[in-house]
């Protein structure tokens, strides 16, 4: 049997990020990933957008984290040479009765510590995006967008330049937890191999509870029900009509259809929320509807009126790793360490969803943290 010193489960943004820590810190590291590349799954199904952290509550995880998280990325983008832009982003309110849920947002991202935060009325806000339709807006300066890919890329690089490995194709079976630290047992048949370790970060993300569920001696309560949200994207004909982002207020489940822009300047609009039912996993399917776009074509004309006919076209989907159901409160970032539920050398990330990505190396510094305290 084989042993290293730590093993992280899950080759997506956070799981490359929680690698760099441990290796830095020059800790022996293996990533293990079941796909034949790594971040294919929400790491790369998204908006690709870097969140100010005006959304969640005061004193959650999500809050404190996206915040942390933002400042760092931005700061290891521009060390690493990593593609983002800095490019803003309008809150919108296209009726009355949604003011005091600007305002109310507004009061919150300033809680939060965003404190660049400017409500705008209608006027303002078309000086700064004339085709934009709305009343009020609130401007989020320090919102931008990321290459993802080049993102995982860069953390990988630096995992590896301090001793860290991916294996790819390497799925997890089964563990077991015992006295002497954890076993896992990676593929089957020929290529079964089992790796003893005394540090274990589970990121895989949308199968974070499976991994959770097919440790032999973890304690099932300490499981959270996993649920599943596909968010559908659409892609815009012809030129982006807006140089910021554009989102409307959030709606239960996500943050509303809003207009998003890649570094190329390619404008496409989503995420919606499409709950899906639990055992979704078993079978995942990322396929978009084509008859969904006429709920976009409604949602996009509400701050863009101009969007012509036939101007979409299903672009792809993503899944959010949800541990709170369609008609729960959402749930907060779950870092589960042995403080919670006993087991020495074990961290799980359970619910990293929107704003994962921004928070992604503020999540690794507070579960290698967890691991190791």
């Amino acid at each position: 049997m084989e042993q290293i010193e730590a093993v992280v489960i899950g080759a997506g943004v956070v799981g490359l990020a929680c690698a760099r820590v441990l290796a830095r810190r020059g800790i022996e590291t293996v990533i293990l990933e079941r796909h034949d590349a790594f971040g294919t799954e929400t790491s790369a199904r998204n908006s690709e957008v870097i969140h100010a952290g005006l959304y969640y509550p005061g004193g959650s995880r999500k809050a404190a984290l996206c915040v942390a998280g933002r400042d760092t990325l931005y700061r290891f983008c521009a060390e690493q040479h990593v593609a983002h832009r800095r490019c803003g982003k309008l809150v919108v309110a296209t009726s009355e009765a949604q003011l005091p849920k600007l305002e109310a947002l507004r009061r919150q991202g300033l809680a939060n510590g965003v404190d660049d935060l400017v409500l705008l009325d209608a006027a303002a806000a078309r000086a700064m995006e004339p085709n934009l339709a709305c009343i009020a807006a609130l401007s989020s300066p320090s919102t931008g967008i990321v290459d993802s890919h080049g993102l995982m890329l860069a953390l990988l690089g630096d995992a590896e330049r301090h001793g860290a490995a991916l294996a790819l194709k390497s799925p997890l079976v089964r563990g077991r937890i015992d006295g002497d630290g954890i076993v896992l047992e990676i593929g089957e048949g020929n290529d079964a191999t089992q790796l003893r370790t005394h540090c274990v970060v589970n990121a895989a993300g949308l199968a974070a509870t499976q991994v959770a569920r097919s440790l032999a001696g973890f304690p099932p309560a300490h499981c959270p029900t996993p649920h599943y949200a596909k968010g559908n994207y659409y892609s815009l004909a012809g030129r982006a009509p807006f140089s910021r982002l554009i989102y409307p207020l959030p709606e239960p489940g996500g943050l509303g259809v809003h207009l998003t822009l890649d570094l190329g300047g390619q404008a496409r609009f989503g995420p919606d929320v499409e709950w899906l039912a639990d055992d979704w996993i078993d079978r995942p399917d990322y396929a978009v509807d084509p008859q969904r776009s006429a709920g976009f074509y409604a949602e996009v004309r509400r701050y863009w009126p101009a969007l012509p006919d036939g101007a979409l076209a299903p672009a792809y989907s993503g899944v959010r790793p949800k541990i709170s159901g369609a008609d729960d409160p959402a749930a907060d970032f779950l870092i589960q360490g042995p403080a919670t539920h006993g087991v020495p050398g074990l961290v799980n990330l359970f619910g990293i969803e929107s704003p994962g990505l921004t928070s992604a190396l503020a999540i690794a510094d507070a579960a290698v943290s967890e691991l190791l305290a």
